[in-house]
């Protein structure tokens, strides 16, 4: 059963929030790298964006929070699927977010589809096989924050509608949820108002996690390439 839903979009700090998260006992944290390392997570995501009534404690099962793409493409139904569960909404500056983006779309699903599968190392295979099933996942998330049509072979829209759609759901999640819920939370703002939010002590001595996603997506692509397997900046590997 999930305590915390992440309600963000991916690049406003998700992969640091995963980490906090769990350092502070919410975990494990569900994640995009949840998908990529558990390939068999995949038909609960199709289940999910077909249209499906969710279990989302199978969904979900053995994770306390979630973060990131796809989970936090389906924060609304989370949330009225888990009442009591406190809702974070990460944010950043909107400009670094399209910028960082248009990174993650290039170095992750558009490296990825330029690949042939027949090519890649078996680990690489599997997980290629995997994110091309997500597709439709992907899509129907997309589609909802940027509009019909989108895909990801497409890229971001222009940088003043992707930006528009940026402060857009940001107003719909603060309107859709009471304050004392909802934590609109930008990771540079380190532990303290997480920890308040969240009712639980503050690491002594302990820096708030801070990890690249973007060096970390270019790293796990390299590192499958070389057929050297799946390492994720959390310390899981396949």
């Amino acid at each position: 059963m999930l305590k915390v839903i992440g309600a963000g979009f991916p690049r406003t700090g998700t992969s640091s929030m995963k980490a906090a998260l769990e350092r502070l006992g919410f975990g494990p944290c569900y994640h995009m790298y949840e998908v990529m390392t558990h390939p068999e997570h995949v038909d609960r995501w199709v289940a999910v964006a077909s249209g499906e009534s969710p279990d989302w404690d199978q969904v979900f099962e053995g994770y306390l929070s979630a973060q990131d793409w796809p989970a936090s493409g389906f924060w609304r139904e989370q949330a009225a699927a888990y009442p009591d569960a406190k809702v974070i909404l990460t944010v950043r500056d909107p400009q670094r977010w399209y910028i960082s983006m248009q990174n993650l779309l290039t170095n992750g699903p558009r490296r990825l589809q330029s690949m042939d599968p027949s090519q890649l190392p078996p680990i690489a295979a599997t997980i290629f096989g995997a994110m091309r099933r997500m597709g439709p996942v992907m899509s129907r998330i997309g589609q909802d924050t940027f509009g019909q049509g989108w895909t990801f072979e497409g890229g971001l829209p222009p940088e003043e509608i992707a930006i528009e759609a940026y402060h857009r759901h940001v107003a719909t999640v603060q309107a859709s949820l009471p304050a004392g819920r909802l934590l609109v939370f930008d990771v540079r703002e380190g532990w303290a108002p997480l920890c308040e939010f969240l009712d639980v002590e503050v690491p002594a001595d302990e820096p708030f996690p801070h990890l690249n996603d973007s060096e970390s997506m270019q790293r796990m692509l390299d590192g499958m390439m070389a057929g050297d397997g799946l390492h994720s900046p959390f310390g899981q590997s396949r």
